[in-house]
């Protein structure tokens, strides 16, 4: 039955099949040579977005959509600017905090590229950056995203491998600070070598607070998020629908810029994101569901506690596996097929399922970054009208502090795991 499957998908996807088709389309020749019944397809599909967590992925897409029509984003680089311009690179520092704040309101890497790529890479051409280095700059900053809360690979992590959503979510904030401190440190390195420009900016105290006060109902989005999972006033799904509702507020009472239009065209980019996302889910659920009848995950599991039974073995060969499975395989269906079969393993070994979802989000991120599939990269070049071969030479030297901060979170399990169980217990 595995080999059937394998062989559908590997054949689809030569041929240019969407993700989804070929994890759909593969799983359902499998099911129906082998004598499954044909209801089966829809059971298995539909019960797979019946899901209270997933409920929080196009309400947080809706958040972020909304907070990007107030034009909060324009004000929050301008702040930004104030904080870090007058470093040496300092235009390469603000588009990594701008990332890093903005990661707070989206949760996904394409929707940073989305809201902020083309301001970051003009407002960088402006003061001298090739659009190359911008760009790739850009790409690897937006891997922050998925990682820090609200976190959409997170929560789908959580949804496939039945753990803690907000544990999981609460363990992604320390090593989204760590990717940004790294990217930081790399544009510190070779700021003097390569004569990175200081942001000509003069902050002034008046403009400071004045840009302070008109960013903080923006800025104060993550905290509202983050103080309800911790205060356990709402679970995740619930912090989504209170964060489109304050985002909606903020809108159209503090900032009285989110008009009738720009509240249809969010909710069109909403629903048009949300059924991508979740035909991807019910596809690569059904995948998963051949895979588990075969008996692939106990298999897998048992494989894998014969190599060793040591958590950071097994951990660096889930690092290996996901690399590459990265290069090929879109990150939400990586996920909900690898999850429910490595997860289990590595928990049996000893390894936190917070640190396992970290690695494994943070892994399938870098994918993005990588030819062929790399969405991130088709993205940007679409963004910015840059061919896609240069995007990959300008992103290219920044998966090298990408791939540091993985080490250490592969490394360190308290990084993952120190501040769910400093807050929660």
């Amino acid at each position: 039955m595995t080999l059937t499957l394998l062989l559908a998908f590997a054949v689809l996807l030569v041929i240019g099949a969407p993700i989804a088709v070929a994890l759909g389309l593969s799983s359902a020749i499998t099911i129906l040579t082998h004598g499954l019944p044909a209801s089966v397809l829809l059971q298995r599909a539909v019960n797979s977005i019946d899901s209270s967590p997933l409920l929080a992925v196009p309400m947080f897409i809706m958040a972020a959509a909304l907070l990007s029509a107030t034009g909060v984003t324009t004000y929050m680089f301008d702040l930004v600017r104030m904080i870090v311009g007058r470093m040496r690179g300092g235009m390469a520092h603000v588009n990594v905090l701008l990332s890093l704040v903005f990661s707070g309101m989206s949760g996904a890497a394409l929707a940073d590229i989305g809201a902020l790529g083309g301001m970051q890479v003009r407002e960088m051409e402006k003061q001298g950056y090739t659009r190359r280095f911008a760009a790739g700059l850009t790409v690897a900053s937006a891997t922050i995203g998925p990682i820090f809360p609200p976190s959409i690979p997170l929560i789908i992590f959580a949804t496939a491998a039945e753990v803690s959503p907000v544990r999981v979510l609460l363990a992604g904030i320390v090593p989204a600070l760590l990717l940004a401190a790294m990217l930081m440190g790399y544009i510190m390195l070779i700021a003097g070598r390569h004569n990175l420009p200081r942001d000509p900016v003069s902050p002034t105290p008046l403009a400071f607070l004045r840009l302070s006060l008109i960013s903080f109902p923006a800025l104060m989005t993550p905290v509202l998020l983050i103080g309800g999972l911790l205060s356990g006033s709402f679970g995740p799904t619930e912090a989504a629908g209170i964060t489109v509702a304050y985002a909606i507020l903020i809108g159209l009472v503090v900032y009285r810029t989110l008009t009738l239009r720009a509240l249809i065209s969010s909710a069109r980019e909403t629903v048009l994101a949300t059924a991508n996302i979740l035909f991807v889910v019910a596809a690569a659920a059904l995948f998963a569901w051949v895979l588990t009848m075969d008996q692939v995950p106990a298999r897998a599991g048992a494989w894998l506690l014969g190599i060793s039974d040591n958590p950071l073995v097994l951990l660096l060969i889930l690092n290996i596996v996901l690399l590459v499975a990265g290069m090929f395989l879109e990150s939400i269906a990586a996920i909900l097929i690898i999850a429910p079969i490595i997860t289990p393993a590595l928990v049996a070994a000893g390894a936190p399922p917070e640190q396992v979802g970290v690695v494994m989000v943070l892994n399938l991120m870098i994918g993005l970054l990588t030819p062929p599939v790399g969405m991130s990269l088709y993205m940007m070049s679409i963004t910015v009208k840059l061919p896609f071969a240069e995007v990959v030479r300008g992103t290219a030297p920044f998966i090298l502090p990408l791939l540091a901060a993985l080490a250490l979170v592969t490394l360190f399990p308290g990084l993952t795991t120190g501040l769910p169980t400093f807050l929660m217990e």
